[in-house]
């Protein structure tokens, strides 16, 4: 099976963002705020991710330095038009996001860690997922699979059944896999060890936005950032929605916190002026529909032909 790439690119001003989506997830998860972002005049670049948008043993033959290349790349990509790079993530995303700055930190001059997930311990995680911590070896690890359960990260009810829809349509390009194979998230835990090593070292001015009903990752996550991330730490405790905060009831928080915070960051861009208008209207929920839909289009097609 051809992998569809999903990549999504917004040409701005010289203040880019790079917006990484989560484990067995899809770039469109950053779509309503790559959108909203780039009205303020900011590039934005949300690359697909290694294994991705593609079939489970596609995904299940990846490793995390497999994805970490895609952001690299990525990276390398959107240093080529912009002076200033703010680096951000959805859940796993927030986590590559952080490897990313401690990786390269001349060139990645601010984060924005969206829901970030250093410990599955959200309300929705089922109390028997604990007992995946006594698997070490990735072969073993790939004879469970992890799947999506509902609320599926979405507290809208609208936004959620559309996701519910795409991910029964069965084409991962969508919203992402119905199931991910044991071995990722095993690669995943792996990523934040290696991460968390790393969280003393990491300088850059960091954004947290998470919901305080996370049903992936508790606030714990988003605190334990706050604590031990050695440069300056700005939280946003989000009360009405659930881990996708890119797709959910607040995502008009999220594109106006992100944008504000890479504002500061990197200056106004040309279009901020503009911005500031459009920040002031709240994106309602139909319109985020109008927005997320033509990508689940062709799953609805055919699950009803």
């Amino acid at each position: 099976m051809s992998i569809v790439d999903r990549s999504l690119k917004l040409r701005g001003g010289r203040t880019g963002i790079l917006l990484i989506h989560g484990l067995g997830g899809t770039p469109i998860e950053h779509r309503m705020v790559a959108i909203g972002l780039a009205h303020q005049g900011f590039t934005v670049h949300c690359p697909q991710l290694a294994g991705h948008c593609g079939t489970y043993e596609e995904l299940r033959d990846t490793s995390w330095q497999d994805w970490y290349a895609s952001v690299e790349a990525a990276h390398d990509e959107l240093r080529k038009s912009c002076d200033t790079i703010i680096v951000g993530g959805l859940s796993m995303g927030a986590v590559m996001a952080m490897h990313l700055a401690a990786q390269r930190p001349d060139s990645v001059q601010g984060l924005a860690l969206f829901a970030p997930t250093l410990k599955l311990d959200g309300w929705g995680v089922p109390w028997y997922s604990k007992f995946f911590a006594l698997v070490t070896q990735k072969w073993f690890a790939n004879l469970i699979k992890f799947s999506e359960r509902d609320p599926y990260g979405i507290k809208d009810p609208r936004i959620r059944a559309l996701v519910t829809a795409a991910i029964q349509s069965g084409d991962s390009s969508q919203v992402g896999q119905l199931a991910n194979p044991g071995g990722v998230m095993l690669e995943m835990r792996w990523l934040i060890n290696t991460v968390k090593r790393e969280i003393p070292g990491i300088k850059q001015p960091t954004l947290i936005l998470h919901p305080r009903e996370d049903d992936r990752a508790s606030l714990a996550n988003a605190f334990y950032l706050q604590r031990h991330l050695a440069g300056s730490v700005e939280v946003r405790v989000l009360e009405d929605c659930y881990h996708v905060i890119t797709l959910d009831r607040q995502r008009h928080v999220v594109i106006e916190c992100t944008g504000a915070f890479a504002a500061r960051i990197g200056g106004k861009s040309a279009g901020q002026a503009q911005a500031e208008t459009y920040l002031r209207q709240p994106v309602p929920s139909a319109a985020v529909a109008e927005t997320v839909e033509p990508a689940f289009a062709e799953g609805e097609r055919a699950r009803h032909h």
